[in-house]
């Protein structure tokens, strides 16, 4: 009898505890900084499926409902999930795009072949006004990125013109002869991508001098003053950053911009997205986890030089990259999104969140059919991603204000390394609520959270939960919800303090009032 009390006794402190604590203090009362809303931006580039197929499938389309060629259910979807801003062409496609190419009437619009990704020749039949009434549709601000690596500067000057000249320019006569009698008045500006690799293979010195030219004729007009920023670092080539920051006057630059993706490899073979195991797994979260040194990293030099942070950090191309799917062009990089693809996007936009003091925008790579997609399309069927459903969780930290967070996670330990669990941000919206978003990376095991409210008091709360029955779940065209979001109700607010157990794998946002 006492054998089996004593091996009762023992069970039950095992159980007690194997769920690993995680303790997160959130001061309420000292949220200052804004989280910017574009910090959640897309990327749309020419390239695979992305642009023809998944945005746009023609105006004489019967077979797919849409709106001057654009899918409708895309609209919708983008629409939903509160795009802020939407870069475009490109990508290294932006270095090799002639935007007078793809204006005037679509039938004489010269075609050209697309030599970075799949080598097709497409009929530039979705063009700058395509995309700018695309971000109209959707509410989003357009970013464009301009031809530095092979344009001219009087080609980016008059593209520059062609969008935001009232009227009594050339370009903005050119403009209103093609329709378009307003300007969009377009404020976000690359100036030029990947300078140092696909965008001219330039040195940092060079490059600084090439902006200063090129910035230079990139005029302001009375309602579109413009925002520039920097062809940045990849990962941690913060030689790159310190150039830039120390060579380009800062009157000339709004931002500098940054790459960086979670791959395994740079090699052909760069994981399967569906069928991983969980050595690639860890490796892909060791990636995402390091986009917080890179931000540490680059944000360091960037106060030597600018202490005031008057430049932004934005870090306009990340997410998971992974070998294209079985059977599709290898130059197209279509991938399947998996619930490994949602602890990126949650993880990393805790971070973004966290570094709101600097990082002031990113692009998600890419919107539709490219990378890690927020949409799926195939023909007149279209699927919502899981990364989709944490980008649109997440969007109630929108321009709120971050409330400084303590966090002590245990560690996610696999063939003796380890990675922080369980990360989080907050936020404090205009009505006053809290936002809190929580991610656990963790392979296997659930994780009991402890949150202190400090500074206010709060007494409603509701939240929302992804979690799936394994890591590799995603949604497919036959079962396109089988990963979805759910309400997430086992959370327990008493006194200040906040418990709730986060599952495996999972990403939970609550909603917290007073």
């Amino acid at each position: 009898m006492k054998k089996t009390i004593l091996s009762l006794l023992i069970a039950c402190c095992t159980l007690v505890t194997t769920l690993a604590q995680t303790k997160i203090t959130l001061n309420t009362d000292l949220a200052k900084t804004q989280i910017s809303k574009h910090i959640y931006g897309h990327f749309a580039e020419h390239l695979g499926r992305c642009i023809y197929g998944g945005i746009y499938v023609g105006e004489g389309n019967t077979k797919i409902p849409n709106t001057a060629g654009v899918r409708n259910d895309v609209i919708q979807a983008l629409k939903e999930l509160k795009v802020p801003n939407l870069r475009w062409p490109g990508g290294c496609f932006a270095d090799a795009y002639q935007w007078k190419d793809g204006i005037g009437p679509k039938a004489n619009r010269p075609k050209m072949v697309n030599v970075w990704w799949g080598g097709v020749t497409e009929d530039n039949s979705f063009g700058t006004h395509d995309f700018l009434d695309l971000c109209e549709r959707i509410g989003a601000e357009p970013y464009l990125a301009g031809n530095v690596g092979s344009g001219t500067v009087k080609d980016l000057s008059d593209w520059v013109s062609y969008v935001n000249h009232p009227g009594g320019s050339p370009m903005a006569e050119a403009r209103k002869q093609n329709g378009r009698a307003t300007p969009w008045n377009v404020k976000l500006w690359g100036v030029g991508n990947e300078a140092w690799g696909c965008g001219g293979n330039m040195t940092a010195e060079y490059y600084s001098n090439i902006y200063r030219q090129y910035a230079t004729f990139m005029s302001d007009s009375k309602d579109a003053v413009l925002y520039k920023i920097a062809s940045g670092a990849s990962d941690g080539d913060y030689a790159w950053t310190e150039t830039l920051m120390k060579n380009i006057p800062h009157k000339m630059m709004q931002a500098v911009a940054l790459h960086h993706y979670s791959v395994l490899g740079w090699t052909v073979d760069k994981g399967p997205s569906v069928d991983f195991n969980e050595a690639q797994y860890f490796k892909i979260m060791e990636e995402a986890w390091q986009m917080d040194e890179f931000i540490k990293g680059h944000s360091t030099i960037m106060d030597k030089y600018d202490p005031q942070k008057k430049i932004d950090l934005i870090v306009d191309e990340w997410g998971g990259w992974y070998s294209v799917e079985p059977g599709t062009n290898p130059g197209f990089l279509y991938q399947q999104n998996t619930m490994r693809d949602a602890m990126i996007a949650g993880l990393t936009l805790n971070i973004f969140n966290n570094h709101a003091d600097r990082v002031r925008g990113a692009n998600l790579a890419q919107i539709v059919n490219v990378l890690q997609s927020v949409i799926l399309t195939n023909e007149e069927k279209m699927l919502l991603t899981p990364t989709y459903h944490v980008m649109k969780m997440y969007n109630v930290h929108q321009d709120a204000l971050l409330v400084p967070i303590s966090i002590e996670s245990p560690s996610y330990n696999f063939q003796g390394k380890e990675l922080t669990a369980v990360s989080a941000s907050a936020s404090k919206d205009a009505s006053g609520a809290l936002n809190i978003s929580l991610t656990n990376i963790d392979y296997s095991k659930p994780h009991e959270v402890t949150i202190n409210l400090r500074g206010e008091d709060f007494s409603k709360m509701s939240g929302k939960i992804l979690s799936s029955a394994k890591i590799n779940d995603h949604n497919t065209f036959e079962q396109p919800n089988k990963v979805s979001v759910k309400d997430f109700s086992g959370a327990k607010l008493e006194k200040g303090v906040l418990k709730l157990t986060i599952p495996a794998y999972s990403v939970i946002v609550l909603n917290v009032k007073k």
